[in-house]
């Protein structure tokens, strides 16, 4: 019998499940480990779906074709020239992702730092994760030159690389990989023969309306696969939605057939009521437009906010470009967090800041990152409010830092990094 692989919890949901137990022991926590975003259903969201209550059938594998239309619709406003019959539905684009790797198969080139999942899948479906440094800035796209040499390094070790993960825009480093970058990597790909796996899911959340991350399937069209969602866009995580578009030509319509097959045994279909309002999203008519203008407004605030505590400190921080994370680098400190409190890894950091002030975060090491890093990453997309009207009241306002319990927050922060770094709390950012 062969050994199955080691599967642990995933890190996300791990932190989490233990924020959750601290709240409900009374504790007061500030949860920024996960990419839960914080916000009410869009009303007219959640009318679709009572609507559609009654539809309990299966329906086909790949997705409705409601929903197909609607998705391939989704990808034409962006550039993509998509049929209905390129795109394939499952219950979130976390098991589209599964059944991609599982229908490539070979081994898997990953983004050094990247989701939690994604080597953690590749080593599910019996493959090995092959970490390649992304450059600086461009976070979620491995290094095209550097892809080069790990590929033929891995291939003369006798691993079988086909496959290259990206995301775009980045988690957890919340960048945008620059479009030379993404079409560079488009090129290496073709030339390593292998299928790039987009992971589009934060697409819609680039903070200036006017930028657009570029998508690889504009460069490597015939050997890209894009995945997105409703998860992020537009809060819907707990829906279990993902769609999936299929490169170009013959080499998308074989992966179809074996993503397809695969989806008949593992999921059968995603939930036919959920898929009847999510294509009604993937229209974008003008209220869904609106909302998500107002959620991408919000997440830009507050993570800039939160992004100035971190600077503050003495942390380093890139500017804040697109989704709602932030990823601050402690290395500047290193010498005074080691001489003052003994830590001397993003861990050691992260326990601290949880178990001292209660403000949870995760290290960078859960994304790959070496042990030693000092590098965190805050999500700030559960800072909006504890009930729906205090969220409602966040999308609305003018300046969100100034309601109460956002500003009770930030205060918050700034006093746990002032007293770990020995400065001042910075205020009124």
């Amino acid at each position: 019998m062969s050994q199955s692989a080691s599967v642990t919890m995933s890190a996300t949901l791990a932190a989490d499940e233990a924020i959750a137990r601290r709240r409900q022991a009374g504790e007061q926590v500030i949860p920024m480990t996960s990419g839960e975003i914080g916000l009410p259903v869009l009303p007219v969201l959640r009318e679709r779906l009572a609507a559609a209550a009654g539809l309990n059938s299966y329906g086909p594998v790949a997705g409705s074709a409601r929903l197909r239309t609607a998705v391939a619709g989704y990808w034409r406003r962006r550039g993509l020239d998509t049929e209905p019959g390129q795109v394939v539905c499952g219950p979130g684009s976390k098991p589209l992702l599964f059944g991609l790797l599982l229908a490539v198969g070979g081994d898997v080139v990953v983004p050094a730092p990247s989701w939690v999942s994604y080597a953690a899948q590749a080593r599910l479906v019996g493959s090995r994760p092959i970490p390649v440094p992304v450059p600086p800035g461009q976070g979620g796209v491995p290094d095209p030159d550097l892809l080069r040499e790990a590929v033929a390094a891995a291939r003369a070790a006798g691993q079988d690389p086909r496959t290259v993960v990206v995301t775009l825009p980045d988690n957890p480093t919340g960048a945008v990989a620059e479009p030379d970058t993404v079409r560079r990597l488009g090129a290496a790909a073709r030339e390593l023969g292998l299928v790039v796996v987009s992971d589009e899911i934060y697409c819609d959340l680039v903070l200036d309306p006017r930028v657009r991350a570029e998508s690889p399937a504009l460069h490597a069209p015939e050997r890209t696969v894009v995945t997105t969602g409703l998860t992020k866009n537009l809060a819907l995580g707990g829906w279990r939605l993902g769609v999936a578009r299929l490169p170009d030509g013959e080499s998308g319509r074989a992966l179809g057939e074996r993503l397809t097959g695969i989806a008949s045994q593992i999921w059968s279909s995603a939930a036919a009521p959920v898929q009847e309002a999510a294509a009604y999203a993937f229209d974008e008519p003008p209220e869904v437009v609106e909302h998500i203008a107002a959620c991408r407004r919000l997440h830009g605030v507050v993570a800039r906010a939160v992004a100035a505590r971190f600077a503050a400190a003495g942390a380093l921080v890139a500017p804040v470009r697109a989704t709602c994370y932030v990823y601050p680098d402690f290395e500047p400190l290193r010498a005074r967090l080691a001489q003052a409190h003994g830590v001397r890894t993003g861990a050691e950091l992260a326990d601290l800041l949880l178990t001292r002030h209660g403000v949870g975060l995760l290290p960078g090491s859960a994304f790959g990152e070496p042990t030693g890093s000092l590098r965190l990453r805050a999500a700030t997309s559960r800072l909006y409010g504890d009930t729906d009207e205090q969220r409602h009241a966040a999308l609305a306002a003018d300046d969100p830092r100034e309601l109460p319990w956002i500003r009770a927050s930030l205060d918050r922060i700034a006093e746990a990094l002032a007293d770990l770094t020995g400065g001042r709390a910075a205020t009124r950012i």
